[in-house]
């Protein structure tokens, strides 16, 4: 839950192939991973200044995101959560981040809609 007196800013549904899993067919064919991220700042100073610099960019963490999905193979997608959290708090003004990582097709036998990890981390 986000702590009292920050602002958000959501980027839901950040979908690309990754290979990521214990399995060696997950390694091999890929499969679809979506995150979704949620962060946590004081968007006054932006919002009255109309100055991009006090705020986070949008367009350019969620190239970020994708990147990470995209990228290093990793077995958890709690790993793959985590690599992202740290990208989001890497950014100064984020005081606090949650994401979550879906694994739609992930190698369960019986019949589900989503399989899901969520990580929240804070600055403070």
């Amino acid at each position: 839950m986000i702590p009292s007196g920050l602002d958000r800013i959501d980027l839901r549904g950040i979908s690309a192939h990754g290979f990521h899993g214990v399995f060696a067919e997950e390694r091999q064919n890929g499969q679809t991973f979506i995150a979704d991220v949620s962060l946590g700042l004081d968007l006054g100073p932006a919002a009255r200044e109309g100055d991009l610099t006090k705020t986070v960019h949008y367009g350019v963490l969620a190239q970020q995101i994708h990147d990470a999905i995209v990228g290093e193979p990793v077995d958890l997608i709690e790993s793959l959560a985590l690599r992202m959290v740290d990208l989001c708090l890497a950014e100064e003004s984020v005081q606090w981040v949650s994401v979550t990582v879906h694994k739609p097709e992930a190698p369960i036998e019986v019949t589900f809609e989503d399989v899901a990890v969520t990580i929240e981390r804070s600055k403070q």
